[in-house]
């Protein structure tokens, strides 16, 4: 990657979205947009590619009125054929350079970090963010990573800011608006919310809430 690049993606970086998403129900989706969310990611589970692609087809629209970032977890090809903004990695999908060289330098790479040795190789490697987690047990994902806790923020923040990394670190797993301050506090850049949302009787309320416990530690959402 050359220096222009690199401006570019620092400049990306910067301006990332403090409160992701994570849903596969698009009127979910349309909700939480309507609530100010400026970030979805669609994760699905057992899914065949058609019912992937239709669905994202059906969110990027959303995401697209309401000038939301849309990216799609785990499938680089269905990121590109539905042109999503960007892509979540997992630790066993497509390594974050090989989906660099196929998707190009104006698209996003998020990928999943559970450690200080994750962030510094997803930093290295040109990703977007990390998406670090979790932060406590959660049921939405089949195979959890150790759980970090309040020490194990801390803990890779330190050691990202004396090594220089700048990666933006978004808090992932079992989140509620609760954390906000505890999360911003210990220094990342945004939380991604799945459960607390999605299942609260109110998306848009709830919604809300978080943006509004954001908002207490940054200008916008």
């Amino acid at each position: 990657m050359d220096k222009t690049d690199r401006n570019k993606l620092e400049i990306l970086r910067q301006h990332l979205p403090h409160l992701q998403f994570i849903t596969s129900n698009p009127n979910h989706a349309e909700m939480a947009c309507k609530a100010g969310c400026k970030w979805i990611q669609l994760r699905v589970k057992n899914a065949g590619y058609s019912s992937f692609l239709n669905l994202a087809g059906q969110i990027k629209t959303i995401c697209d009125i309401y000038n939301a970032i849309f990216i799609v977890n785990d499938s680089i090809e269905v990121a590109a054929e539905v042109k999503a903004d960007g892509v979540h990695l997992g630790k066993m999908d497509t390594p974050v350079e090989q989906a660099r060289e196929k998707l190009g330098n104006n698209f996003i790479i998020g990928g999943t970090a559970n450690t200080y040795e994750d962030v510094l190789h997803l930093d290295s490697n040109g990703a977007d963010y990390a998406g670090v987690g979790p932060f406590r047990f959660t049921l939405t994902k089949l195979f959890l990573s150790p759980i970090l806790g309040e020490d194990g923020y801390s803990r890779i923040v330190s050691k990202c800011i004396e090594s220089g990394i700048k990666l933006p670190l978004v808090a992932v797993g079992g989140i509620d608006s609760d954390d906000v301050k505890t999360l911003f506090n210990l220094g990342v850049h945004g939380v991604a919310v799945s459960s607390a949302i999605s299942a609260s009787p109110n998306v848009g309320d709830k919604t809300g809430e978080f943006i509004e416990a954001i908002r207490r530690f940054r200008d916008c959402c």
